[in-house]
């Protein structure tokens, strides 16, 4: 662009310029591994919930609330740390996330306690709510071309983040007990304290506040890492923020707040298997995952983020709806494979379209809110599916999972524009005269 002969770009077009290189990865690296941290924190419930039920002689209902707890905190964090996060920077985010989450950790694992024990493991959920922040603050620094496939990446690392605290139980647990597996997993977030003064504010949002300095200077050290050159020209910045009362806005956010929290649900659905075994086989649902991240890599950027979750839905539909019926073994086993896959799948996709289709002004409020919702159905429907399979009702059961698989994918058709190849917007514009569903938002 250019005004009165002065050229004039975006962040959009520099980045577009100088693409994904060596500055992109190292913040892929330390975004990265806070997503490595939190996978741990939560995978670590698995293995110290059953040690501390037999050390303190716990109840069950007891033993569930220690993981309740994290989840109750999180859905606390999620909301909290994205209005930070929006209002005072990605920066300050994430620090305070690293903060809770080390300095909880750590004390959790000195907890004298029952009692004491749930409140530092909550803090510790209420400092994992964070881990969007984390993830917004990677997208904001990826081109739009290619955006997709690598958010991808970035999740994958939560699988990584669960084969390292499985390793690390198996070495630790028979050993030194599950007060060293607790400081030992705090560890990785203390890790982004250290390196915290190495991080750079997010270019969107020193835009949005009309940093413009800040954000020329990160830019330069983009262009040197990168080994490319800033288009010519000045940067702009556009930090207006204009609503003019449309209810699209609303309901889109709500539509995509549902999307998430069924997502969150659909999760699941293997604990209907796990449920009635001695352990889960955390092997089979690493190989689950990674399937679906292979699925998901491959439609989100060819296809689209909406038709991409709309036709994994219905895929997933098609595999669970023959177990409403006994099946041999094997063919159950082919059956739930395919829908995890496919689960992990849409959810990878509505996790990268939701801080898409937020303005960088309110995305990580935004994103946190939805992640909360999805905490909250995260702690319902494994109640409500055990309690269908305990009271012999397996069939409701996988019914109630085909319909919020296909609500799910149903809803996400209604959400108002594509953001695939799209550029991030900054701020909103919303007019109610000449709207198209095409670009009803912004």
């Amino acid at each position: 662009m250019a005004d009165g002969g002065v050229p004039r770009y975006t962040v959009d077009d520099a980045l577009l310029a100088m693409g994904f290189g060596k500055f992109q990865s190292l913040v892929l690296l330390y975004a990265g591994f806070g997503w490595i941290s939190e996978a741990m924190e939560m995978m670590l419930l698995s293995f110290v919930g059953p040690a501390v039920k037999s050390e303190w002689l716990l109840t069950s209902n007891q033993e569930s609330l220690f993981t309740s707890v994290v989840f109750a905190g999180m859905l606390v964090g999620a909301y909290t740390w994205g209005v930070v996060s929006d209002r005072f920077g990605r920066r300050k985010g994430f620090l305070f996330t690293a903060l809770v989450t080390s300095g909880a950790g750590f004390l959790s694992s000195m907890a004298p306690n029952y009692i004491a024990l749930l409140i530092s493991r909550c803090l510790v959920g209420l400092g994992l709510g964070g881990g969007p922040v984390l993830f917004a603050w990677f997208m904001e620094f990826v081109p739009a071309p290619r955006r997709g496939l690598w958010m991808v990446i970035f999740q994958t690392l939560w699988s990584v983040g669960t084969i390292i605290e499985a390793a690390l139980a198996w070495v630790v647990m028979p050993r030194l007990g599950w007060r060293w597996l607790l400081g030992l997993s705090a560890l990785p977030s203390f890790l982004l304290l250290v390196f915290y003064s190495m991080t750079p504010e997010s270019l969107r949002y020193l835009c949005l506040k009309g940093n413009k300095n800040d954000a020329q200077r990160i830019l330069e050290k983009v262009a040197l890492l990168n080994g490319k050159e800033l288009p010519s020209g000045v940067l702009i910045t556009n930090n207006k923020f204009e609503t003019q009362g449309n209810s699209l806005l609303l309901e889109d956010t709500q539509s995509l707040l549902s999307e998430l929290n069924n997502g969150d649900n659909q999760c699941q659905p293997t604990e209907m298997q796990s449920k009635n075994s001695a352990g889960v086989d955390y092997g089979d649902v690493f190989i689950t995952s990674l399937a679906g991240y292979v699925l998901s890599a491959i439609t989100v950027d060819k296809f689209g983020r909406k038709p991409s979750v709309a036709a994994i839905s219905v895929v997933s539909c098609f595999f669970l709806l023959p177990l409403v019926v006994h099946q041999s073994t094997g063919l159950t086993t082919a059956l739930l494979f395919g829908a995890r896959a496919s689960i992990s799948a849409s959810f990878t996709i509505i996790y990268i379209y939701a801080p898409e289709i937020y303005s960088t002004s309110v995305r990580t409020t935004g994103v946190g809110v939805a992640s909360a919702m999805g905490r909250i159905g995260g702690m319902v429907c494994p109640l409500v599916a055990v309690s269908l399979v305990q009271g012999c009702k397996q069939t409701a059961a996988i019914l109630l999972f085909v319909g919020v698989v296909f609500v799910s994918g149903l809803c996400v058709l209604f959400l108002p524009f594509e953001t695939k190849g799209r550029q991030l917007v900054d701020t909103l514009s919303i007019s109610t005269a000449n709207a198209k569903p095409g670009n009803s938002i912004l």
